[in-house]
């Protein structure tokens, strides 16, 4: 009897094991692809507060790649050194009383692309301080103290030197830009490169937000502290936002998306931006009767366990303005949304391309974010205008 018994377990405990994991793989996010446009391989902003420099550049290598150009790898930092300049002069014209440091918005890359040109990543990487990643913490506190010591004006009158002075310090650290560089055996000016392989017009671009402290359909200046060059952006009711990014994706153009990331439902480990529902009343009854038998320990750890599906908040163009207007979305950071999914209850999720490298990460670099997150935290967004559709483009173009 006991070796039947033996033998019955090493032929039922396999079978019982298998079982348990598929039970446990049932349980996790399984996503399905609706929709995905191409891109180029995910980049590393390593320790530096550019993220609105990859998240555009790489929008670009899209728009590129759409147009049928080959794949390029475009310099963040060009584009970084240039804005810094920009913000430097502007600092000291508006006596300090202007944003600067490190970060920016959705409309910087286009901007430098068509008053500077575009230099590809290996005419300049950005890494001449002994670094091989960016590491911009001791650079910001420097350009900031520099730039503070102008405004303050102690020789009563501003220098000729100041802004050779702070070139300086963007050369020893970035590299100083060259007049032309070698791209495949030809020597090529900034602008000529954009010109030739960086063919972006600016007036193809638009962009957009949603809120009600101003007029839908209407441009304003979006009031974050990155909105440094106060840009303005076409003001949509938020349904009419979702329509612009679905309808971005479903014709082959990516999004250059600004978002809120300080929620507890953005969780890079575990590649999910999400929002919990926490309203008992919105809950369907077995999930409602689920979540009262719960603990505030228990609820605490299924709100944010990230190990299963589960409901999320409606969210209303009434919650996103309250959560705007009480600083609990703020301009956190900059990606690129690159695909529609599906979960395995039939959820739609966004996939965000990310600019912190693919080491250690469960999706290599990406992320998928819940339609109901991108609701929630989308600050602004930069797409081609032809993924606008026609009767959206009709109530504000005449404004």
């Amino acid at each position: 009897m006991r070796n039947i018994a033996s033998l019955f377990l090493l032929l039922v405990l396999p079978l019982w094991m298998l079982a348990q994991e598929e039970t446990e793989k049932k349980q996790g996010y399984d996503f399905t692809p609706i929709k995905e446009v191409k891109v180029t391989s995910v980049k590393n902003q390593s320790r530096s507060g550019t993220c609105w420099s990859f998240a555009t550049a790489t929008f670009v290598e899209s728009e590129l790649l759409k147009m049928g150009k080959p794949e390029l790898d475009l310099s963040e930092m060009f584009v970084v050194r240039k804005t810094y300049e920009e913000k430097a002069d502007m600092y000291v014209r508006m006596h300090g009383s202007s944003n600067f440091g490190g970060g920016g918005a959705v409309n910087d890359v286009i901007d430098v692309i068509a008053k500077y040109g575009m230099m590809p990543e290996k005419a300049y990487t950005g890494l001449e301080y002994g670094e091989d990643i960016h590491v911009h913490g001791e650079l910001d506190k420097l350009l900031k103290a520099y730039v503070d010591a102008v405004v303050s004006n102690p020789n009563r009158k501003l220098s000729s030197a100041w802004k050779k002075g702070f070139n300086g310090i963007l050369d020893a650290y970035l590299g100083v830009v060259p007049d032309k560089f070698d791209y495949n055996g030809k020597l090529m000016t900034p602008k000529e490169f954009a010109a030739t392989y960086v063919p972006i017009n600016p007036d193809d671009y638009h962009y957009f937000s949603s809120f009600t402290h101003h007029p839908f359909y209407e441009k304003f200046i979006l009031e974050v502290p990155d909105n440094w060059t106060y840009k303005r952006f076409v003001n949509l009711p938020l349904d009419e936002l979702m329509r612009v990014i679905d309808n971005a994706i479903n014709e082959g153009h990516s999004i250059s998306w600004a978002a809120d990331v300080s929620e507890r439902g953005f969780s890079w480990k575990n590649g999910l931006a999400i929002v919990p529902e926490t309203d008992i009343e919105e809950m369907s009854g077995s999930e409602r009767l689920k979540w009262e038998a719960m603990t505030d320990a228990e609820r605490k750890k299924q709100m944010f366990s990230f190990e299963t599906p589960m409901p999320e908040k409606a969210i209303t163009q009434e919650i996103r303005q309250e959560d705007f207007d009480n600083y609990k979305t703020t301009d956190d950071h900059g990606m690129q949304i690159v695909g529609i999914f599906k979960d395995q209850n039939g959820v739609k999720y966004y996939k965000v391309k990310n600019s912190w490298g693919t080491d250690n990460h469960k999706y290599e670099g990406y992320l998928f974010a819940s339609e109901s997150f991108v609701r929630y935290k989308t600050l602004s967004i930069l797409v081609n205008k032809n993924v606008v559709p026609k009767e959206i483009k009709k109530k504000y173009d005449n404004k």
